[in-house]
């Protein structure tokens, strides 16, 4: 069967790959540190040891795609099995920025070869299957996906844009599982059940957690009190607040900034703007 590729450069390195066949997959560690030293391995990087595997993919731009949604979430291994279409201009376009995740795809003829070196294959299928295990999740199945990187490698395998993964794919997967859709409209874009599926494995992993802000300073009680100080005079200055009756004006105010829960900064700023307020009074 022919195998289509980018360029014939990269036909030729694809061939070699697919003779290179498990011992092409399979990690290596060297060890660390000199003579005398015994110092543990360091574990691999979960998204080096995930794989995406595309089976039979019709159309390139839809690869090129699914190189984009690699990228942005962190993975970088993408697998073709037997593409209908030669990758051209259109994927690239697609791949927008993500042409070295393209251009480093591997292209096997048969899914069994893709998955050679490969611990756990999760076959991804919206429709239901008269099957023997039973289909989880995406977010259930996340942690059990990390988990197994820590043992071996891992392929999350999707199948073709118009009719999935075959029931015989499907028996070549040790996990069957469900991307969660409207029941009414459940077919996802092969790129977009390609970008959901590395999120949801990215954020269980928390490879892109948010970097932690600047400590914020809380205010303290005194900083509090004079500020409340400051605005009670300020209101009964302009006349807003009668010190006779102010029935529960200043009550409020106290609950409304309890629940603001002020910082320093802000009640700076706050008694900056108060006392601004206050020196067009005392000018008259």
């Amino acid at each position: 069967m022919h195998v289509p590729a980018v360029t014939a450069s990269r036909t030729i390195r694809q061939q070699k790959v697919g003779q290179r066949g498990a011992a092409a997959a399979a990690p290596r560690f060297f060890p660390h540190g000199g003579l005398g030293q015994n110092r543990p391995m360091p574990r691999p990087d979960p998204a080096s040891r995930i794989a995406i595997v595309l089976s039979r993919p019709g159309h390139p731009g839809n690869v090129g795609a699914a190189a984009r949604a690699l990228k942005t979430m962190g993975f970088s291994d993408l697998r073709l099995v037997a593409p209908r279409k030669a990758l051209g201009p259109e994927a690239v376009a697609l791949a927008s920025g993500a042409a070295d995740v393209l251009e480093a795809a591997r292209t096997f003829e048969r899914l069994e070869d893709a998955l050679a070196g490969v611990e756990l294959a999760v076959g991804f299928s919206a429709r239901s299957r008269d099957l023997s295990h039973p289909v989880a999740t995406l977010r259930e199945a996340a942690p059990a996906i990390l988990a197994a990187t820590a043992h071996g490698r891992v392929a999350l395998v999707f199948g073709n844009e118009t009719f999935g993964l075959t029931n015989e794919e499907l028996g070549r997967c040790q996990m069957l599982c469900n991307i969660p859709a409207n029941p009414r409209y459940s077919s996802l874009n092969l790129a977009a059940a390609v970008q959901v599926a590395c999120y949801e494995v990215a954020t269980a992993a928390a490879f892109h957690a948010p970097s932690a802000g600047a400590v914020k300073q809380p205010a303290a009680i005194e900083d509090i009190e004079a500020l409340f100080a400051h605005w009670e005079s300020s209101m009964a200055a302009s006349g807003f607040l009668d010190p006779k009756r102010p029935k529960r004006l200043m009550e409020r105010l106290r609950r409304l900034f309890g629940r603001a829960r002020l910082e320093r900064e802000e009640v700076k700023f706050l008694r900056g703007m108060l006392a601004a307020y206050d020196k067009p009074k005392k000018r008259r």
